[in-house]
């Protein structure tokens, strides 16, 4: 029976790791990104804190905030409410399975976003974030911090979803990104891709008014 579930375990990982494959880049965009002003970064809700990292998803938050402002197109926002654009992002820790520290007060963050000449500073008090999504974390307790195992996620990723409405994580994304070190510091090739995916789409909607 334990070789039959282990088998079972061993298939499912897998199964992720093709899907995780297959689904490196979606790079079709609606008009709506194209007409986006404001932008919100946050860190994925089911992302748990890595024990050998624990900055790590805070460290990739900001590095994007950055890499936005650098761009120019969006004004990076803190509150999800207000944005047109909520990027998730979640850093891999390179291997499938890992033991994180779930703490959803990751994401509550609160100020203003300022460029600075090493990036951005967050500044001021104005509350913390809404839920956005109706499902909760995979293995949630509480909201207090506490160990678990997460599943899948080896890769960094940065996925876009349309802004409004009450939970707009359950409408699905517009575009994703996954690959080793798609959220490095400094360049930020996520966002560099997604700049990309902004520019084709520019280009079909020129020849198709």
């Amino acid at each position: 029976m334990k070789l039959r579930a282990s088998a079972v375990f061993a298939l499912s990982l897998l199964l992720a790791t093709s899907v995780l494959a297959k689904d490196k880049t979606k790079r079709t965009l609606p008009p709506s990104v194209l007409h986006a002003r404001t932008i919100a970064v946050i860190i994925d809700p089911d992302a748990g804190i890595s024990v050998d990292d624990p900055r790590a998803n805070q460290v990739a938050q900001k590095d994007v905030e950055t890499a936005l402002l650098n761009w120019g197109r969006f004004e990076p926002v803190l509150s999800t409410q207000t944005a047109d654009l909520i990027v998730v992002v979640r850093k891999g820790q390179g291997r499938l399975v890992n033991q994180t520290i779930s703490d959803p007060r990751q994401n509550r963050r609160a100020g203003v976003i300022d460029p600075t000449d090493n990036g951005v500073m967050i500044g001021g008090q104005h509350g913390q974030q809404p839920d956005m999504s109706s499902a909760p974390p995979l293995g949630s307790r509480s909201d207090s911090p506490h160990p678990q195992m997460e599943i899948g996620g080896s890769e960094d990723s940065f996925t876009v979803f349309e802004g409004g409405g009450d939970r707009p994580l359950d409408a699905g994304p517009v575009w994703r990104y996954a690959a080793k070190d798609g959220l490095r510091a400094h360049t930020v090739p996520a966002v560099a891709e997604f700049r990309k995916a902004v520019a084709e789409a520019e280009k079909a909607a020129a020849k198709h008014p």
